[in-house]
């Protein structure tokens, strides 16, 4: 799948402090990982969101998006889902970089008090710029640095490697 800088998506709103065990219940931790999406956010305020979400959705939270424990199969599974980008007014650390070596977008951006639960919004990732829809409204997140840019582009951290080893193929 070639990546692509401009998203459009719906949204699903999500508040503050949704941690990584509401992202992927505890339960879950030994589904293989093709099965994950079933359980995506199955511990939050949606508990039926893997049934409903379609590719290309998006998630706008508040603050401290996953949040809690270093659990890597909580990106793992929003992506699988079919989840294109995950905005934040602010995400924890370790989920933000697993969200980017697993080639999931993240962005930081205020967002979440101007945009209804179902609307759609168009997102620049070079920019940060957001498009909140059908108004036209533009919100400016942050954007996101050119080694983060190169990382997702790759479609996350282990392909960036492989092309900077082997640049030919890449």
């Amino acid at each position: 799948m070639a990546w692509n800088n401009k998203l459009k998506g719906r949204v699903w709103k999500f508040g503050t402090n949704v941690d990584t065990d509401q992202i992927l219940p505890g339960y879950a931790m030994a589904a293989p990982e093709d099965k994950l999406k079933e359980y995506a956010l199955a511990g939050s305020a949606i508990p039926d969101f893997a049934h409903k979400v379609q590719p290309g959705d998006i998630i706008v939270a508040g603050d401290n998006f996953g949040c809690g424990s270093s659990r890597e199969q909580a990106p793992v599974a929003l992506k699988e889902a079919g989840v294109a980008l995950i905005i934040a007014k602010s995400l924890a650390r370790i989920f933000r970089r697993n969200s980017i070596n697993i080639g999931m977008p993240v962005l930081v951006a205020d967002i979440a008090d101007k945009i209804e639960n179902g609307r759609e919004i168009e997102v620049d990732l070079v920019t940060g710029e957001i498009t909140l829809l059908p108004t036209g409204e533009k919100v400016k997140g942050q954007a996101l640095a050119p080694n983060v840019l190169e990382t997702l582009e790759c479609g996350g951290l282990i392909a960036k490697v492989r092309r900077h080893l082997n640049p030919s193929n890449g």
